[in-house]
């Protein structure tokens, strides 16, 4: 899985890049598809609330009352029909990306099988949905599906009689049955969105709706390619006559292809081989844990925000349970935790300027612990030198702190860049330990834990606690979030936060040091 996952890896990193050019960050597509997903949904339900009151449930005026709809009623009924339809397209297409981009970050493991498992039956539900919604309209396309997709039922032996014969002759149908997939076609949508509920329920603070120039551009879109490419049926359907030639809609009929070009039996077997590799993936191979949080009683106060900034919901404030003074205290849930330390980053005792022989925290991970972080910390810069010596905070999904090693530049990496508690930035400046600190991760609004570039942006702004103190020179700081495959980006941001650093000069000044000095500090190293 390794090699195809990294190769779709690199190409999401390149799409990413050139969107962030085009769009901007925030207005990237591949960053909300979850968000889009739920507009273009939206949007879908709205034109067929519109499209069922003038839609006739009769076999023999449904499709004139699409018609009608379509040519009488142009702007209010054939707009309305077709942004349903590329709606319903647009729906499937950031669907499949969003699962083929969740594969290719390998967030689909571990704790995340939740999602990625309920996820499966919403891609089932979207395609029923979407084929139920063409046997709606009943022209030649919906009498080809609904004989196809019969005698693909037929195919296994589970129904007392053959459905297939429904479709034999033109008195064999009535009013019933077309109810009947009204009904489907409502229930089905609006159990969607309960299994969409669902689908959400493990993930804390959850975009469901896309930002207002991208929801405004796309819809923008849909309409546009509603009125000049309108939706049209493709004739009146006659069970007395086969059809001909038919044009399908590649992104809900695929299957059908696969009918004709096989038989039945494939069809079924490409489905079942499909779903059960979709539901084994989050278990092959297991995706090794890291270990979860720890919650030191000694040093919470209960304050919540580690339960407010976990992009898990994995933690929640429970009754205080070791007799101290105050309300409540975090609860970790192991089988929710991820192990990515934004709780450790936003604990207000995660400082490094406590003193004592070991620094402990309100929650703290296992590994890196918060003391071995300052550990980390004190070891890179111990080895800067030069004018302009540059510490960098990163992240292990982003661009790995091995490209930015020099004799004047130093990395120390962690699980998330929100791990990092703000204070540690004054601590490196205070104490003199770089000449300036530059904070980097994944790219922006696509943290691999979701929340994490997000946090760490609002604390150095003081938006969210803990922040950053006022008193840190803001000129000594930088940030970047680049894709992973943006090296050239952040060399650049690199090297000119280094110029700026040396037009600045030193916090303080560092005298120079005798060469028995210099010979003594290499010795105690």
């Amino acid at each position: 899985m390794n090699p195809l996952r990294h190769a779709l890896r690199r190409l999401f990193d390149g799409a990413d890049a050139l969107f962030d050019r085009s769009f901007g960050p925030a207005w990237n597509p591949l960053h909300q598809l979850g968000a889009l997903g739920f507009f273009f949904y939206w949007i879908v339900l709205a034109t067929g609330i519109h499209l069922y009151i003038g839609f006739d449930t009769s076999v023999t005026a449904a499709y004139t009352s699409v018609e009608t709809l379509s040519r009488s009623a142009w702007f209010l009924g054939g707009v309305a029909r077709s942004l349903h339809r590329y709606a319903s397209d647009a729906l499937v297409i950031v669907m499949l990306v969003h699962l083929t981009r969740e594969f290719a970050l390998d967030r689909y493991r571990g704790v995340r099988w939740f999602s990625w498992l309920t996820g499966v039956p919403i891609i089932a539900f979207v395609y029923a949905s979407g084929i139920g919604g063409y046997w709606l309209v009943w022209d030649k396309l919906a009498q080809y599906i609904a004989i196809a997709t019969t005698e693909w039922l037929d195919w296994l032996p589970i129904f007392g009689e053959p459905i297939a014969r429904n479709f034999l002759a033109p008195t064999s149908l009535d009013d019933r049955f077309f109810s009947l997939l009204v009904f489907l076609h409502i229930a089905i949508p609006l159990f969607l969105l309960f299994i969409l509920w669902i689908h959400l329920q493990r993930i804390s603070k959850p975009r469901i709706n896309p930002p207002i120039g991208l929801a405004a551009g796309s819809g923008a879109a849909l309409l546009a390619l509603a009125i000049a490419f309108p939706a049209a049926s493709q004739g009146r359907a006659d069970l007395a006559v086969v059809p001909a030639t038919i044009k399908l809609d590649w992104f809900y009929l695929p299957l059908y292809a696969v009918f004709d070009r096989w038989s039945y039996g494939a069809g079924w077997a490409l489905l079942a081989i499909g779903g059960a590799v979709m539901i084994a993936l989050p278990f092959l191979p297991p995706l090794r844990r890291p270990a979860t949080a720890t919650v030191h009683l000694d040093w919470c106060n209960g304050c919540g925000r580690c339960a407010e900034d976990c992009p898990y919901a994995a933690i929640t404030m429970g009754r205080r349970s070791d007799g101290l003074p105050f309300d409540s205290e975090a609860v970790v849930n192991p089988s929710l935790c991820v192990g990515c330390g934004i709780c450790v980053g936003a604990c207000p005792t995660s400082t490094p300027f406590r003193h004592g022989a070991e620094l402990v925290t309100g929650i703290d991970l296992p590994d890196p612990a918060l003391g071995l972080l300052r550990e980390r910390t004190h070891a890179a810069t111990g080895k800067l030198a030069g004018p302009a010596r540059i510490l960098v905070f990163g992240c292990d999904h982003g661009v790995t702190g091995a490209t930015f090693a020099s004799e004047s530049v130093a990395a120390v990496s962690l699980p998330c860049i929100a791990m990092l508690p703000p204070s540690f930035i004054d601590y490196v400046l205070s104490r003199d330990l770089a000449d300036g600190v530059f904070v980097t991760g994944c790219s922006e609004t696509a943290c691999y834990n979701r929340l994490g570039e997000r946090w760490m942006e609002e604390r150095i702004a003081a938006r969210r606690d803990p922040h950053l103190r006022r008193r840190v020179p803001r000129e000594r700081l930088a940030v970047c979030w680049p894709t992973p495959s943006d090296r050239r980006r952040i060399d650049r941001e690199i090297a000119a936060f280094a110029a700026r650093l040396k037009e600045l000069g030193p916090l303080s000044p560092r005298p120079a040091k005798a060469p028995e000095d210099a010979a003594t500090s290499e010795a105690a190293g």
